[in-house]
Formats: C-alpha cells, sequence, structure tokens
C-alpha cells in the first residue's frame, strides 16, 4: 500500500526482456533505498513492483507479463524518469491517498495550459473508468496522488502546483504522454456494495438513510 507521494525520482537503467515479462534496472538517489530489502515493494510511477534485488542506490525488479501490456512500463527506456515511492508503514504520514499500485489503465493527456507557476491538466481515461472518477475526489497519476478539479467527457482535469512540478516526472508531460491510472479504491468498494448480495445492500436512499449523502459540487 502506498500514499500516492513520490519520495524520488529514478532513473531507468535496463529492461531486459525474460519470456512474456522483463527485468527492470532502476537506478535512484542515494538513501532512498536505506530500509528497503529483497521482497519489498517499491511504487515505480504508480506501479506496485517487487524488488528481486538491492544495492545501495539501484535496485531489479521483474515485471510480468500482464504489467507489461496493462501499464507504461513496458514503453520504458534507458534513460526514462520514474516516480518511486516505498510502501506506506505504521508510521508514514498519510499526506495523499491510499494507494495500492495495481493500475487499473492507462490514460492519455489530452490537454496542457500554464496557469501562473501552476499547470493545468486533462486526461483522457478509459470509458470503463470513468464512473469512479468525481469532481474533488482523489485519482493516482504514474503514482502522483491528485485532486480532480473537474470532471470532463473524455475523464478528467488536474491542477498541478509548483511543487509537483518539481519533485516529479509529471512536468514533463505533453499532450499525447500515456501515464499509469489508478482510481480511488474507496470507489471501487463503494459501487460493490451497491451492487449487494442476496437482494440486500446499500441503496442511494439507504446512504442518505445513514447520512451520506450525494452532496453537490
Amino acid at each position: 500500500m502506498f500514499t500516492g507521494i513520490v519520495q524520488a525520482v529514478g532513473e531507468v537503467r535496463a529492461l531486459e526482456r525474460r519470456g512474456d515479462g522483463a527485468r527492470a534496472r532502476i537506478a535512484t538517489p542515494a538513501g532512498f533505498l536505506d530500509g528497503v530489502a529483497v521482497g519489498d515493494s517499491v511504487a515505480v510511477s504508480g506501479v506496485c513492483l517487487t524488488a528481486v534485488a538491492v544495492e545501495p542506490a539501484a535496485f531489479e525488479a521483474d515485471l510480468s507479463g500482464e504489467t507489461l501490456a496493462r501499464t507504461t512500463l513496458g514503453a520504458l527506456a534507458p534513460g526514462a524518469r520514474v516516480n518511486l515511492e516505498k510502501a506506506l508503514t505504521l508510521s508514514t504520514p498519510l499526506g495523499g491517498h491510499l494507494v495500492t499500485g495495481h493500475v487499473d489503465g492507462v490514460a492519455t493527456v489530452a490537454a496542457r495550459e500554464a496557469a501562473g507557476g501552476a499547470v493545468r491538466m486533462a486526461f483522457a481515461i478509459p470509458r470503463a473508468l470513468a464512473r469512479y472518477v468525481a469532481r474533488k475526489g482523489s485519482v493516482c497519476v504514474d503514482g502522483v496522488s491528485l485532486t480532480v478539479n473537474a470532471v470532463t467527457e473524455e475523464g478528467f482535469e488536474v491542477a498541478l502546483v509548483p511543487h509537483t512540478l518539481a519533485v516529479t516526472t509529471l512536468g514533463a508531460l505533453r499532450p499525447g504522454a500515456r501515464v499509469n491510472l489508478e482510481v480511488d479504491i474507496v470507489a471501487r468498494y463503494l459501487e460493490r456494495l451497491l451492487e449487494g448480495r442476496g437482494g440486500e445492500g446499500l441503496s442511494w436512499e439507504r446512504l442518505a438513510a445513514l447520512g451520506y449523502g450525494r452532496g453537490e459540487g
């Protein structure tokens, strides 16, 4: 589990194909891997990977065929920069939102517009994921926890503040770029609850009676 607060930006040094999968080697800033051991999880641009080799300033991880097919990692080349986050612990501040590292789909940058020192960015997303995105809700884009400013016909818009632009890879994104997208896991659980089981479950009326209104805005 992660928070979507990027701790470092790493660099892909190699992506070696192995059968239908691959092994990635990623260089990291000094100190990032302190406390990380073989078998630990690291989020790489939003994808939860297991470290299979750890050095002072680099680690290796295996990517399955499904990971290569469902995320952008398979298209990475040596020199590519990636957002990194170590797994959440009981002492980690929850500054973003709960992120699993299980990517739901790939989104595309639809537009980018400077707004003072910030940047407004629009994303086109797979239609099947649209129902999980709400204004002022949370999404994870390439491992970065973001707040949805607006929902659009194609997907959603966010505002990237100067700090986010400076400490993540999102500042380099341009229209047409592909990114890993994970929707808020709470939305998925809520959908499952609303589906109900055995004829019993939640409805909007039941949620309202419990004090969970739909709200406005």
